[in-house]
């Protein structure tokens, strides 16, 4: 025991004596944090908007304004003709074009449907798909009250019977942010940069500069060595965890809802898959150059890609739906994510701690064989 406490002391000294390291472990969280949960955003405040008129009537300028009124449309132009509003829509300067048809006022007042126009640039289809859930709310709104301003014109007075009323509430996150969703998952993030691409360099740079070798002549035994490896990474992985934490509950206002100390210990769990990656990735580099390619493009980017950090692992095909189980960051996703942000535990969440722990246990027991073979 002492043997390994001393080597993680001299990992610790090691550490110390490179600067860059403290960076990566104590700015960069901060920085990683704050830079996504400001700049990925996929909420939609502002809907620029090209208006084209034909009827301008009373009627056509009380829907326009229904638009204004609703808080996301900036009218920015009133195009004359098709020609000038394609070319707002391909130059980017418009997201949504309402076209009005000449007979607007006049179908409404005869009890005939109007007819409008909405043109989106789908180029973003995110984008283009939030602008026209607004639209057809905003129209369905004005529907609504020329519906009722023409039965009080003409004098009847409908009483519903059996009415359905429907109240939408929205739990976990009452305002649709889209950085609530995307903050708790940067943990994992930085968990694979610390755990996985620290672990993997640390090693292989040993390896180039020879003192790997020495420490293999040394009478410290393989599986101490390599507890004192990783044992020091874990514990920098936790300080990252701490330091996200914090920072987001400070800067972004999130606190964590759920158990902390079960965080810690999903943490935990989930660091054992990534301690292994980042073991496994050394055995097979021979110097930091690939180590850093292989972990970054072979193990980091399609956890990434696959875990449900940024896109729906629903919207995906089914074969890659498939492929997704045996991405360990997939399980800690919806585990993190269900703590902070909805307050569960271990009675909700057991089945993914389950299944990480399994693919920990395994990833990292067949990297240290590995391993140890190499020491051998």
């Amino acid at each position: 025991m002492k043997t390994i406490l001393n080597f993680i002391k001299k990992e610790f000294l090691q550490f110390r004596r490179d600067p860059k390291m403290f960076g990566v472990i104590l700015i960069a969280p901060i920085m990683q944090l704050v830079l996504l949960g400001l700049a990925v955003n996929f909420d939609l405040k502002t809907v620029h908007t090209a208006v084209m008129d034909f009827d301008k009537s009373r009627e056509s300028r009380d829907y326009i304004e229904a638009f204004k009124s609703s808080g996301y449309y900036s009218i920015d132009y009133y195009p004359g003709n098709y020609d000038e509003l394609t070319k707002l829509v391909d130059g980017g300067k418009v997201i949504f074009g309402l076209v009005i048809d000449k007979d607007f006022a006049k179908d409404i007042n005869t009890g005939r449907a109007a007819k409008v126009q909405a043109i989106f640039d789908g180029s973003d289809g995110n984008t283009a798909a939030i602008a026209a859930g607004y639209t057809a709310g905003v129209t369905q709104l004005y529907a609504g009250r020329v519906a009722a301003q023409m039965r009080d014109v003409k004098g009847r007075k409908i009483v519903p019977v059996n009415t359905l009323n429907s109240e939408t509430r929205v739990w976990y996150n009452p305002e649709l942010k889209t950085r609530n969703y995307m903050i708790p998952g940067i943990v994992g993030l930085l968990l694979m940069i610390v755990t996985l691409i620290l672990t993997s360099l640390a090693i292989v740079k040993e390896k180039e500069i020879g003192t790997l070798e020495q420490l293999i002549v040394t009478p410290i035994k393989p599986y101490q060595m390599i507890i004192g490896k990783l044992v020091p990474f874990a514990m920098l992985g936790f300080v990252s965890v701490i330091i996200v934490l914090t920072a987001m509950k400070v800067v972004f206002a999130i606190p964590v809802k759920g158990s902390v100390p079960f965080l810690f210990a999903s943490t935990f769990i989930y660091i054992l898959s990534t301690l292994g990656l980042g073991l496994f990735v050394s055995t097979v580099s021979k110097t930091q150059q690939q180590a850093m390619m292989l972990a970054i493009f072979v193990v980091m980017m399609p956890m990434v890609f696959l875990s449900g950090f940024t896109f729906p692992i629903e919207n995906m095909p089914r074969i890659i739906q498939y492929i997704t189980y045996l991405i360990p960051l997939r399980y800690f996703m919806v585990i993190i994510r269900g703590i902070i942000l909805k307050g569960i535990g271990f009675a909700d969440l057991w089945k993914e701690l389950a299944v990480l722990l399994v693919m920990g246990v395994s990833i990292l027991t067949f990297a240290i064989l590995r391993f140890h073979k190499k020491l051998d």
